[in-house]
């Protein structure tokens, strides 16, 4: 397919909490100001320090989101920690209208969801290097507990077993966080790295 075909799709990234996706697609909106869109997701979550309504997410109640998943709005929804994340048909929408490449960050059950839907996109999954090495980054945050911790890393490892069925179009492993920008960067570009696409990790 032609990269300005794959550019007109959108463009789903997943892969395990703490893998580096938000530092990686920052540096893709900061370079590519014009390009992309994000698509916003909503959470019944609180606000972590320094996130704003609207940008990282739209924070509303479960009510809320409850009656949005009844009216249909929701592309795919997921529920992780006793918190609800969805992704509307609205947001994706928006952006396609601007002209921009939408891109996605969901989880494994939302990829899961999507397939079923006849958006089309690009499925990229982002592999930590190892579990050890999740654990760390997950822990250095300091905004986990050891039990979030631990619900994250056996999340992770389920994840990393979805991935290694083959659903994704493209697996990157973030062992090198410029090396992993630059083959985030030419996929969402349009160009077709599958020599250069590694499997998830094996510990």
């Amino acid at each position: 397919m032609s990269p300005v075909a794959e550019i007109i799709r959108p463009l789903v990234i997943s892969g395990p909490s703490g893998v580096g996706k938000s530092t990686l697609l920052q540096r893709l909106f900061t370079e590519y100001p014009d390009k992309f869109g994000f698509s916003v997701s909503h959470t019944t979550r609180a606000p972590r320090p320094g996130e704003t309504d609207g940008k990282q997410y739209y924070f509303i109640t479960r009510d809320t989101f409850k009656q949005l998943l009844g009216e249909g709005a929701f592309i795919e929804h997921a529920e992780f920690s006793n918190n609800l994340y969805g992704t509307s048909f609205m947001t994706v929408r928006e952006i396609s209208q601007m002209g921009r490449r939408c891109i996605l960050d969901i989880e494994a059950q939302g990829v899961r969801q999507v397939k079923k839907t006849n958006l089309n996109p690009v499925y990229m999954f982002i592999s930590p290097p190892s579990i050890n090495t999740l654990r760390t980054r997950l822990r250095s945050r300091g905004t986990e507990s050891e039990t979030s911790v631990a619900k994250r890393l056996a999340t992770a490892l389920k994840e990393i077993e979805y991935a290694k069925e083959g659903p994704h179009d493209y697996v990157i492993v973030n062992d090198d966080l410029d090396r992993a920008y630059e083959l985030l960067k030419r996929v969402a570009l349009g160009e077709d790295i599958s020599s250069d696409s590694l499997p998830p990790l094996n510990d």
